[in-house]
């Protein structure tokens, strides 16, 4: 089987770990490098929380480069009331030293682009890092196989705002500038799908009677997550938005959309709304793949039995709990 390139680009971010946890452990994919942008936390936070992620999956040797530190025009504003000051659940673990970080995380996606054919990329977080890579070198996106972006609302209501998806929330600038400056489909893997994605207490009771340690990571950071999201909207468990991005990239029947003209609000009320021109109002060019229906259970498996190897036939045989 050949294996498809990607680049990771994310803000981790307690799902943007488990999303590195699914990528790596997939056969389907080469992860090439993980860039890091700021949006869950800053980061320089972010690359640690990567490299945190990385060695739960044995997988060191993949680089990990810091991109742009703010906002292509906003002020910075995090998400570590959400994801907790260190951005994975206030766990603080000893920071990983050995591979070093790197900075230059926007050149990086650009090397990588020049120097390969058929490189996707699998953006998690806000599209800062892609944004400044375009303005800088436009060119080197021609060998772009297939950009992901997990962000944006259609037919759902926010997550920050009552309109808008936090990525493109903390850069709507970046996000508008990508959806109007890149000639391949942005396939817009958005909250009308992952809000489907939950986690739930009954899996993560289940996970701990797997992997032990595996397990113990997966716990520890989603409790603060958990805890989050029954204060301010009453759920059971936690939504993981990030790791649908990377099972669509991998398995397109996963979920189901249109193609659509998209942008981004850049200003005002509604900062961050992505503009979804479905009845083709604006006769524009469709730029993007608007996703819309995902079957969840599909998905929860996939995680679950790549994450977690080994225990494939018992994820398939106990019933009920995903």
């Amino acid at each position: 089987m050949e294996k498809r390139k990607v680049i990771i680009d994310c803000d981790p971010g307690i799902d943007d770990s488990l999303a590195i946890l699914l990528a790596v452990n997939s056969p389907e994919l080469e992860v090439l490098g993980i860039t890091v942008c700021s949006g869950n936390v800053p980061a320089k936070l972010g690359a640690k929380n990567a490299l945190k992620a990385l060695q739960m999956c044995s997988s060191l040797h993949i680089p990990v480069y810091i991109g742009e530190e703010e906002p292509l025009k906003r002020k910075l504003v995090t998400a570590q009331d959400t994801h907790g000051e260190d951005g994975v659940g206030e766990k603080f673990y000893e920071e990983i030293k050995t591979p070093s970080i790197k900075d230059g995380g926007v050149d990086f996606i650009i090397n990588i682009l020049k120097n390969h054919d058929k490189v996707s990329i699998i953006a998690l977080g806000p599209l800062t890092n892609i944004a400044k890579a375009i303005m800088k070198d436009k060119e080197a996106f021609n060998n772009l196989d297939e950009i992901i972006s997990m962000g944006g609302a259609y037919r759902i209501h926010g997550n920050c705002s009552p309109v808008a998806e936090f990525n493109y929330w903390v850069d709507p600038h970046s996000a508008d500038y990508v959806y109007k400056n890149l000639s391949t489909k942005i396939h817009m893997v958005g909250l009308d799908v992952t809000r489907k994605i939950v986690l739930t207490p009954n899996i993560i009771e289940f996970i701990n009677r797997l992997d032990e340690r595996m397990a113990k990571y997966i716990t520890e950071i989603t409790r603060f997550y958990i805890d989050f999201h029954w204060e301010q909207e009453g759920i059971i468990g936690c939504v993981i938005n990030d790791p649908l991005a990377v099972a669509y990239f991998i398995d397109r029947s996963i979920c189901k959309g249109f193609e659509s003209y998209v942008e981004v609000v850049e200003d005002g009320i509604a900062m961050g709304q992505s503009i979804v021109d479905s009845v083709g109002f604006y006769k524009n060019k469709t730029n993007a793949v608007v996703l819309t229906e995902v079957e969840e259970k599909r998905f929860m498996y996939m995680f679950l039995k790549r994450v977690f190897k080994g225990y494939e036939n018992v994820i398939d045989s106990v019933e009920g709990v995903i």
